[in-house]
């Protein structure tokens, strides 16, 4: 006899779906390449080959280093709050209410596929920067893999947290207020300690500052990345990610 058993399926197999999927939706999404790609490209060949910038030499190492941060900014912050705020308004999250997946589930599938955009986009960075001059062999790249997965973690529980709380026009405004904002000042472009006064003491306690200064001794100067920078990002995560595991909505 055919018994039904209806219930939640097991927690690994639902995160693999979700994550498959949200992965899956990102890459299809041209306007999400765009940000999360081909800007960060452009701009690491374009400063490297035109002195536009105030860059320490090397000079690749150091571009390098702050595109890196910048693809991380633009894929799980900006990318995921405009692609939620608008999943939230064509009902596409209040149709997965209706099945098993929790809240927290629907966070964790969200960051699982930044993860996997980022990997797609420390590859065709490294890549490019070889191509430019830069080498591996003086970086600490195990340094520079803590600061990328500790970044996406930060900026992606940001990003859910603005595109599952606001309104989808809201958040599209503000998602690419704050990404122009944080390239420009928020240490990414600009070093810390060449911007303004009021900004420079406040930028190494974002996370764009916190990650580009990371990722910088990581990849530029060779060294692991403080624990300043390091701490700063982990504060990000967890305080965003705690708020939006709870403040998310469906609708």
């Amino acid at each position: 006899m055919f018994t039904p058993a209806p219930g939640r399926g097991r927690v690994l197999r639902m995160l693999r779906a979700q994550g498959g999927l949200e992965t899956r939706l990102a890459l299809r999404n041209a306007e999400q390449v765009l940000l999360t790609l081909l800007i960060p490209a452009a701009l690491l060949a374009g400063l490297t080959l035109v002195p536009a910038v105030p860059a320490p030499e090397p000079r690749v190492a150091w571009l390098f280093a702050s595109m890196l941060a910048l693809a991380v900014m633009s894929s799980a912050f900006t990318s995921q709050a405009i692609a939620l705020g608008f999943d939230r308004r064509y009902g596409a999250l209040r149709r997965l209410a209706a099945t098993a997946l929790p809240r927290w589930l629907l966070v964790c599938g969200r960051l699982a596929a930044v993860a996997a955009v980022v990997v797609i986009q420390v590859v065709l960075l490294g890549v490019l920067a070889a191509l430019l001059g830069w080498s591996p062999a003086g970086a600490r790249l195990d340094g520079a893999v803590l600061a990328v997965l500790l970044g996406a973690a930060a900026f992606g529980a940001l990003g859910i947290l603005l595109g599952g709380t606001l309104r989808a026009e809201i958040v599209l405004a503000v998602a690419n207020l704050v990404w122009f904002a944080l390239l420009l000042a928020g240490g990414i472009v600009v070093p810390v300690a060449d911007l303004p006064g009021p900004l420079a003491a406040l930028a190494p306690w974002l996370p764009s500052g916190a990650l580009a200064e990371a990722l910088r001794s990581a990849l530029g100067a060779g060294e692991f990345p403080p624990a300043g920078p390091l701490l700063v990002l982990t504060g990000w995560a967890v305080v965003a990610g705690v708020a939006a595991s709870r403040l998310v909505r469906w609708t």
